[in-house]
């Protein structure tokens, strides 16, 4: 979430906490460690809610299927010598 407009907020913190935290992340400042701790939240909070909705209504066999098509890997790059470059296969 970077490029978010800050602003300045009072807040109640346990200093120790900040400081456990800002120690483990290796963070410089009280800031920066409220900013990783909410981005770890949302985070953890957007994956918590997926997982329920799945979890509510799992995928059909359709859905499933997706995973099992075939899958054409083009760099488009036949004019690339790969074994000149790194060597042949082992």
């Amino acid at each position: 979430m970077s490029g978010m407009a800050r602003q300045k907020a009072t807040v109640t913190l346990d200093r120790d906490k900040v400081e456990e935290a800002r120690v483990l992340i290796g963070g410089q400042s009280m800031s920066e460690v409220i900013d990783v701790a909410l981005d770890r939240l949302i985070r953890t909070e957007r994956l918590r809610r997926d997982v329920e909705a799945y979890t509510r209504r799992p995928q059909d066999r359709a859905e499933l299927g997706v995973a099992d098509l075939a899958v054409t890997f083009d760099l488009d790059d036949d004019e690339v010598d790969y074994d000149a470059l790194y060597g042949g296969s082992p």
